[in-house]
């Protein structure tokens, strides 16, 4: 009891934990929401194949990369929304939303234009024969949709800077049931529908990201918003405002698409190992999935906060929110841990096919290996979002875009060469990737010591 006191103290004090979780929980339902998203398709499509549960790791993770530089970019309107929010300037903030909004549709055009480099380097990378022919079909529907993603993205940051997380976790709530929904329906042919597999499970994303984008179409265009933030006399071009976006939103831009860049090989890499193999790591990266998905609610949440307060020129505040968070994300952190720990085989049997595959079968072992050496990382991995989020609330987006980026384009030669040239297993190779993981954790805990992102509130609301 004692400890519980003395961990929840200034539960009611500004950046305590009512300050936090007033905007955490429905951003945390929110991310969970699409985790499940994420999760449902994947469980569901290895139920007819585990071919077509990795199609879904690789298309899925083909497509972010190919729109995480815009929306890292359209993401730092959260902080700047939050700033001018902190500062009272409140009709300043939707004007930041149009500007991120133009940046999305502008967005689309490109992605579309990037589609045929990815598909065409399916066929290089050595992905399996009976894999290749889902994850193009599946990467081919999701590109065409993901307007909708960025423009869902772009309003929810709006909603989140100004402290309204609930209308987000609705939105995500109802693109969530939406996409489930469908999944069932469409990936199974339930209820009349054609059995469409990987590609029925492609339009549950995207039809669940139009009404997710819908519903907060409506909310920034209520009547509140249109008398307190005068958002009708928002949609014009300012350039001012423009410059600072991508100023400060860039190196958030730049940094996703690397990481994800980064991720986007690492993965080819693992499934260029066979179809064991590709099982194994799909499985562990469906789990890690669910590890780190609630962890950027918390992320979000505080770097919404503490962009409040550096607004309000109050750092000290800033970095007890940045401490709540970290408390916050611990608990939910030391759950996930023990779960790896004590049923790693119960959560890999979770994706077993309807019908028998030795393929599943032989990846099973080296499945619980790598859900077991996961559980290294699991609560370093709270302390970093929550730290990333406050750096980058306050501003010290640069250091955060070097430090990752040099984080996962490290591990990209760590699993190249574990695996393509030293002949390590999945798991060693993998437990060296998580090694290079924590050293990365440490650094980001010293930027945020070494208290420099204190100095930025004037630059900030300038």
């Amino acid at each position: 009891m004692t400890f519980f006191k003395s961990y929840f103290s200034g539960w009611d004090k500004p950046g305590g934990f009512r300050d936090l979780l007033i905007l955490a929980l429905p951003m945390i339902i929110s991310t969970a929401c699409d985790g499940v998203m994420t999760f449902t398709d994947r469980l569901f499509l290895a139920r007819l194949g585990s071919e077509q549960m990795n199609a879904a790791l690789g298309g899925g993770v083909t497509m972010q990369t190919l729109m995480f530089f815009f929306m890292g970019l359209t993401g730092y309107s959260t902080a700047m929304v939050a700033q001018y929010y902190g500062a009272n300037k409140l009709q300043t903030a939707p004007r930041v939303t149009f500007q991120a909004l133009l940046v999305s549709l502008l967005a689309w055009p490109i992605i579309l234009l990037l589609k045929p480099i990815a598909l065409d380097f399916f066929k290089t990378a050595e992905i399996p024969a009976s894999q290749l022919g889902y994850q193009t079909d599946y990467l081919n529907w999701l590109v065409w949709g993901s307007v909708f993603s960025l423009l869902r993205y772009t309003l929810g940051c709006y909603f989140t800077g100004i402290g309204k997380t609930r209308i987000v976790m609705y939105a995500t709530i109802a693109a969530m049931l939406t996409n489930v929904g469908l999944d069932y329906l469409l990936i199974f042919g339930k209820a009349g529908f054609p059995m469409m597999g990987i590609k029925g499970a492609a339009l549950a994303t995207i039809t669940g990201s139009v009404v997710a984008t819908l519903i907060l179409a409506v909310a920034y265009l209520s009547p509140f918003n249109r008398r307190v933030y005068h958002v009708l006399q928002s949609f014009h071009f300012d350039w001012k405002l423009s410059k600072k976006l991508l100023y400060y939103g860039s190196p958030a831009g730049l940094e996703m698409f690397l990481n994800f860049l980064a991720f986007f090989f690492m993965t080819m890499i693992f499934q260029s190992q066979g179809e064991v193999e590709s099982t194994a790591i799909t499985i562990m990266f469906n789990w890690d999935l669910v590890s780190f998905i609630p962890l950027l609610g918390i992320e979000v949440a505080v770097t919404s906060l503490v962009g409040r307060y550096m607004g309000a020129a109050q750092p000290d505040l800033a970095h007890t929110s940045a401490l709540t968070a970290i408390k916050t994300g611990m608990f939910y952190s030391v759950v996930i841990l023990l779960l790896f720990l004590i049923i790693p085989e119960t959560l890999t049997r979770v994706f077993r096919p309807m019908e028998y595959s030795a393929i599943f079968e032989e990846a099973v072992p080296m499945s619980v290996q790598l859900i077991r050496i996961a559980a290294l990382y699991v609560l370093a991995e709270s302390i970093m979002v929550a730290l990333i989020g406050a750096l980058r609330g306050a501003g010290d987006t640069y250091f955060t875009m070097f430090a990752s980026v040099a984080a996962h384009w490290t591990f990209l030669p760590v699993i190249y060469l574990s695996l393509k040239v030293w002949g390590f297993s999945l798991p060693m190779s993998w437990f060296l990737l998580v090694l290079v993981f924590l050293m990365f954790c440490g650094l980001i805990v010293w930027r945020f010591r070494s208290g420099r992102w204190r100095k930025r509130t004037e630059e900030l609301i300038g």
